[in-house]
């Protein structure tokens, strides 16, 4: 059951639509979903955060759902889609917030603690590299750019949007489904995303993360090491991101610790979400966890 109620926030000049839960006066939980997923992503880890204590909210980021698509992809480079997630700790009253991210979100959320760590209490990166890592590696590694070749596709205009939307969204869902451990998405699930994606000019707004990558996105970020704490989760199945990459984002932290997750792949919060919430827990709280 998810126990969440919505909000509508004007933040950095656009309007973000977000799924809030648990106490008003508890510390901040941002939870920032990547593609093409929305707020949605997140059924398994708001109920355990805001019976934590936690002030948790989980927006649907610039592009997705029904919050504000602005047009080009000039407006959804890291920079900007930081100062969204700036705006809404600001409207939050709080100083700071534990920021948690998976794919894409994972990317904003280095890249707010890279140059704003102070709204960074602790970050969390689930399956998802330090932005400056993925260039290091792809020099060295052959592999990872087979593995991410579908970005240079997402370039080409007009194309994959009616490529993914035709009938009813089936190459988005078997993306999905077939990347994942079985069963891990359910029907109604897909209905969720698909209602997300069929909103006006969403699919185009959702690549246009990728599309911003040739607006220089990824060298917004600094070479300064983060300091604020970091915990990376990573699904040992990922199909599209190599361990090499989790490995290399600690040689841009100061104090980080990376944890391999087995019998998961790129969706390891949906697959495993006892596992990833108690890794959450313990690293927000200082404990240890026993052997998984």
């Amino acid at each position: 059951m998810i126990n969440v109620e919505f909000r509508w926030v004007e933040t950095n000049g656009i309007m973000v639509h977000m799924a809030v839960a648990g106490p008003e006066d508890g510390p901040l939980a941002i939870l920032l979903h990547g593609f093409p997923e929305f707020w949605y992503g997140w059924k398994h880890q708001i109920n355990d955060l805001a019976e934590r204590g936690y002030r948790v909210m989980a927006p649907d980021q610039r592009g997705y759902n029904v919050s504000s698509k602005p047009e080009g992809a000039e407006n959804y480079t890291l920079n900007k889609l930081r100062d969204d997630i700036v705006g809404l700790i600001e409207w939050s009253g709080k100083e700071k917030a534990v920021v948690i991210g998976h794919d894409w979100g994972g990317a904003v959320a280095w890249q707010l603690a890279a140059t704003h760590p102070e709204l960074v209490e602790k970050l969390i990166a689930i399956n998802i590299p330090h932005p400056l890592a993925m260039s290091k590696v792809m020099m060295r590694n052959p592999l990872q750019w087979v593995r991410s070749s579908y970005m240079a596709y997402f370039q080409v205009p007009e194309l994959p949007e009616k490529m993914m939307a035709a009938d009813n969204f089936r190459f988005m869902e078997q993306a999905m489904a077939g990347t994942s451990r079985k069963n891990t998405f359910s029907e109604e699930d897909f209905d969720q995303y698909k209602k997300a994606w069929a909103q006006p000019r969403a699919l185009t707004a959702m690549l246009n993360w990728y599309r911003a990558l040739s607006k220089g996105s990824f060298s917004q970020t600094p070479s300064k090491k983060i300091e604020v704490p970091v915990r990376i989760l990573w699904g040992l199945g990922d199909q599209f991101l190599s361990q090499q990459l989790a490995t290399e984002s600690l040689n841009f932290c100061t104090d980080a610790e990376l944890v391999f997750i087995g019998q998961a792949t790129h969706w390891v919060h949906h697959e495993q979400p006892f596992i990833v919430n108690r890794l959450i827990h313990e690293f927000l709280v200082n404990e240890k966890m026993e052997a998984l």
